[in-house]
């Protein structure tokens, strides 16, 4: 069954998002609503589009209030996006109401509509109304991941597969009005994929790499990465001609796993990032000239321990992103446990300006002991311990309350943090410090959802968040 509450309004009349991002940072509404998708833990139990109530006012406060289940079992829901952003402001016959969410299992496509009337949201229900299951027999492709609209009013998606599910990277398009498949976006496809980002004023769209699904979907295996199963390579498209111009080789041991991309939201600005999983790091990119360049400017060091996989541990970095001022960076160590927050102004040499443990493996309640460090207290909040690590994020317009989520993949999920695959994931909430000479994270001890039973039929693993009225990692400005 497919609900949702009524909530603000955010079908604009002038188009979706805002003019700029200076605009959304000053005058973005405060969020009251977050889309979570999430994963069953049940075999019999359909994954769902979660809605959670984030406004600290509402009876209904750190609740989720409703979901859309998908009809499939087996999906895995992950990443999602919508289906027109602020690349498309100022066009009123664009309106920001359907949902475009990839599945990494089945490599089916769900759209689901936001409910309104007319012009007016209405904010009554969600429907699924396409279901998209032809990616491999239309195209040749599979494993679909990261989802934009573009300026054209279509709709762009990363997959990270061939036919076989083997690795390939490539970008195809859907059309933003029947959502039927069109092509692919360019026909240059790379040994792997995972995100991208573009920018129409650099001509420019830049792609990163995971791995091979074959071998990521079987959990992760050191045998894997000296096979060279996974990636370590940035790519860069020109935007006008849809071909592949450059391929950034970050290195197998400093940049492996390349996988959020992140650009600076002004439009003006011709610098973004890479954070680099396995290898614990961050790279800056930049125009040099007539090409661009990537240097690493952030490595977390990895830790030597007792009781664990390896003798090694490295942070792992899953996600990260950029205040809408594009003043802080942040990003999640999913295995270590912290979130770090970056002051930014100069790309070039970021500075560490706060961190906070949200759980992660090296908590002083687990068997693992640490050599070269101390361990840390398992923060808790109404009385329950963080499980797992900090993964997902997402961060208010406004810079200060930033939401994290602790499902990466359900294989390796179970694999890292078994309580996961038991009680299911959690949601915490960070209260930020933006002011640009401090900064800062402070753990808000009001707020915690619960997906082990905040969902009918739970539990559930909670991955990707999104605003309804768009977010630092969905919108794009050109």
């Amino acid at each position: 069954m497919c609900s949702c509450p009524k909530s603000q309004s955010f079908l604009s009349r002038s188009g979706p998002g805002y003019p700029n991002p200076t605009d959304a940072f000053l005058n973005g509404s405060e969020e009251k609503l977050l889309f979570v998708s999430t994963v069953s833990l049940k075999a019999s139990v359909s994954d769902c589009l979660a809605v959670v109530d984030v406004d600290s006012k509402s009876p209904t406060y750190c609740q989720v209030v409703a979901k859309c289940s998908v009809p499939n079992i087996g999906d895995e829901l992950h990443h999602f996006g919508w289906n027109s952003c602020s690349s498309c402001y100022g066009d009123s016959g664009c309106v920001r109401n359907k949902i475009i969410l990839p599945c990494l299992n089945s490599d089916r496509i769900y759209v689901i509509e936001v409910g309104w009337e007319g012009d007016v949201a209405s904010d009554t229900r969600l429907k699924i109304v396409k279901i998209i299951e032809n990616l491999r027999e239309k195209l040749k492709v599979s494993v679909p991941h990261t989802v934009h609209c573009s300026p054209d009013k279509n709709i762009m998606i990363s997959c990270m597969g061939d036919e076989n599910g083997d690795g390939q990277g490539s970008l195809i398009v859907l059309d933003g009005e029947d959502f039927s498949i069109k092509s692919f976006w360019t026909q240059d496809k790379v040994k792997f994929g995972y995100d991208f980002w573009y920018q129409p004023r650099f001509n420019v769209l830049i792609t990163s790499e995971w791995g091979s699904p074959k071998a990521w979907k079987k959990g992760f295996h050191l045998a894997d990465v000296n096979e060279r199963e996974y990636g370590h390579h940035i790519h860069i498209y020109d935007w006008t001609t849809k071909r592949l111009k450059q391929s950034i080789d970050l290195g197998e041991k400093d940049g492996c796993m390349p996988l959020e991309v992140r650009f600076m939201h002004n439009p003006d600005k011709a610098h973004g990032f890479v954070g680099c999983a396995l290898s614990s790091s961050i790279f800056h990119i930049h125009k040099n000239g007539l090409e661009w360049q990537a240097d690493k400017v952030i490595q977390v060091p990895t830790k030597k321990v007792e009781n664990w996989m390896l003798d090694s541990m490295p942070g792992v970095i899953t996600d990260i992103l950029l205040s809408m001022d594009d003043k802080f960076l942040y990003f999640s160590n999913w295995i270590h446990g912290d979130v770090r927050q970056y002051n930014i102004r100069n790309p070039s040499s970021p500075i560490h300006t706060g961190s906070i443990f949200i759980g992660g493996s090296l908590c002083n309640d687990t068997r693992i002991k640490v050599k070269d460090g101390n361990l840390v207290e398992r923060l808790e909040i109404k009385g329950k311990k963080l499980r797992g690590g900090p993964q997902m994020l997402q961060l208010s317009l406004d810079g200060k309350r930033l939401y994290v989520t602790n499902s990466l993949y359900s294989e390796w999920d179970s694999q890292f943090y078994p309580e996961l695959s038991d009680k299911g994931s959690m949601m915490a909430r960070v209260l930020v410090d933006h002011c640009e000479g401090g900064g800062g994270l402070k753990l808000d001890e009001s707020f915690l959802i619960d997906f082990g039973g905040a969902i009918e039929d739970g539990p559930f693993l909670a991955h990707e968040m999104r605003y309804p009225g768009g977010d630092c990692t969905s919108d794009i400005w050109c």
